[in-house]
């Protein structure tokens, strides 16, 4: 996978890297995919936290806001097992095709519900809370996206936050969009007397926000 600089030590995250058990064909057949078209997905390292979390919290009903060709969709399904249900959501179409042939072949078709368009929207055509929502929507979307999924949790639920360090620029001088976004949500998050919250220095920044 790709390093992301600026966040953590090259050699650590190599040693990681090599850590990690091997994933099943689909998984990296996606893997491989991603690298080769520059499709952006959270990666094993951050996947493997993403499932650790849903299980810790007995998961049950999770939303995702953007899910691409939906490799993290696959960990969630597999983290809520039988009976349960992720929502995949993404703005192409194309993605959700991609995405539905994958969740046949991981065996997890049965536990997904496939939805296209802005997540943002989505979510509100759902009725109840969540157990888990996973945000990695555009960067310059994140503060709006908290505002939509932080009421949706249940208490004792998390909203988990791909990205949450955007390759270090948070910490630096000059701004965009994207990292104004960025900034924006983790003073949201970190400020918020509903949520308990923590940025985990993984990858490129993991934000895990405990619902109170």
């Amino acid at each position: 996978m790709r390093r992301m600089n600026g966040i953590t030590d090259k050699d650590v995250e190599r040693y990681m890297d090599e850590l990690l058990p091997a994933r099943d064909d689909v998984l990296r057949e996606m893997e491989e995919r991603a690298e080769r078209e520059s499709i952006p997905i959270i990666g094993p390292a951050v996947a493997r936290v993403l499932y650790q979390y849903a299980r810790l919290i007995g998961a049950r009903r999770v939303f995702e806001m953007g899910s691409a060709i939906g490799y993290s969709t696959i960990w969630l399904a597999r983290a809520v097992g039988e009976g349960g249900k992720v929502y995949y959501t993404d703005g192409s179409r194309r993605n959700a095709d991609d995405a539905r042939a994958y969740f046949e072949r991981a065996g997890v078709a049965d536990r997904i519900e496939i939805l296209v368009g802005d997540s943002r929207d989505l979510i509100d055509t759902l009725e109840g809370e969540f157990d888990l929502i996973f945000n990695d929507v555009d960067k310059h979307q994140y503060p709006d996206a908290f505002r939509k999924a932080a009421p949706r949790i249940r208490s004792g639920g998390l909203l988990v936050t791909d990205n949450a360090l955007w390759y270090g620029r948070v910490a630096r001088e000059g701004t965009d969009p994207d990292t104004e976004g960025v900034r924006e949500f983790n003073r949201l998050i970190y400020s918020s007397d509903d949520l308990y919250s923590v940025i985990l220095p993984i990858r490129d920044g993991l934000a895990v926000c405990l619902k109170r």
